[in-house]
């Protein structure tokens, strides 16, 4: 099952389980989101187109974060009269994970459990900045260290 819903201006085609970046909205990380104007599902039934707006039907999300989007540079120059100016923006977006559908008779729900991992970590992990929890160094014992020195002093004798 599928909607297109509007917010921010916007129409976003939608299914249980995309993860949807938006124009920003207001609420914390792991927030519920509900979309009331949703302007056409589709399913197993067909589709349903609503004039404009179908009654009765949303659409359940989970804010994820909010962050900064791409930078955007404005560059203005009026040519042979040495004008130019730089500028730039990053407009603020915010980023949802679609948990369920209904309408028209019909309900769809994501089953999948919602990661409130941000980009900006996703990234640090991928780059080996960022700390990562490890349990299989409880359960393995670590190499000693005295013996890679014993090992040192013992070439510097011979």
């Amino acid at each position: 099952m599928y909607a297109v819903i509007k917010t921010g201006g916007k129409q976003y085609r939608v299914q249980p389980g995309d993860v949807i970046v938006v124009e920003k909205l207001d609420g914390d990380a792991g927030a519920a989101v509900n979309f009331g104007e949703v302007l056409m599902l589709g399913g197993d039934k067909g589709v349903t187109v609503g004039a404009p707006l179908i009654d009765g039907a949303a659409v359940a999300a989970t804010l994820v974060e909010t962050r900064k989007g791409e930078k955007i540079k404005i560059f203005k120059k009026t040519r042979r009269q040495g004008y130019r100016r730089t500028n730039g923006h990053r407009q603020m977006e915010t980023v949802l994970r679609i948990t369920g559908i209904e309408g028209a008779g019909e309900k769809a729900k994501w089953d999948g459990t919602v990661d409130l991992m941000t980009k900006a970590e996703i990234n640090a992990r991928a780059r080996g900045l960022a700390p990562r929890v490890e349990v299989e160094a409880e359960a393995a014992p670590a190499k000693k260290a005295p013996a890679k020195k014993a090992a040192k002093a013992e070439g510097a004798e011979a």
